[in-house]
């Protein structure tokens, strides 16, 4: 059992330092190639510049608002994360999914094909219905 332990405890290290390195990896896809042609489609969007500001004043970007130290609810920082999130998330349901298909599945239990005869005890198949050996009658 402490074999066992041991080694679940090595694969989830190795799964979070992984985890962590592809984290990085999907935000830089979201964040450098998927969300920029997606602004460029929609009318030259940067999702990332979208907020709301909750004093009630407008400002020019994101960046003024955050100089003015404004109050404010960064929407497109937060649909960045969900569309990263949900990329993270099929990304991972597709490794589990080929994961699983290389793991090896029991194999069906056999179905026998002898029996014993209940008069002698010697091996006979299932399908006889009289005993080789004593040839006793079988039900």
């Amino acid at each position: 059992m402490l074999k066992e332990f041991k080694e679940f405890v090595m694969d989830m290290a190795v799964g979070i330092i992984i985890g962590a390195a592809f984290g990085k990896i999907v935000s830089s896809l979201v964040e450098d190639v998927i969300m920029p042609p997606l602004g460029q489609l929609i009318g030259k969007i940067n999702f990332s510049e979208f907020f709301l500001s909750l004093d009630g004043k407008t400002y020019e970007s994101l960046e003024a608002a955050r100089n003015a130290h404004a109050a404010k609810v960064n929407y497109g920082i937060f649909l960045n994360t969900v569309i990263n999130f949900l990329i993270v998330a099929f990304t991972v349901f597709l490794v589990v999914q080929q994961v699983n298909r290389w793991t090896k599945k029991p194999a069906p239990a056999a179905v026998p094909t002898t029996k014993e005869c209940p008069q002698c005890a010697m091996t006979i198949p299932i399908a006889a219905k009289r005993c080789g050996d004593c040839t006793a009658q079988l039900v």
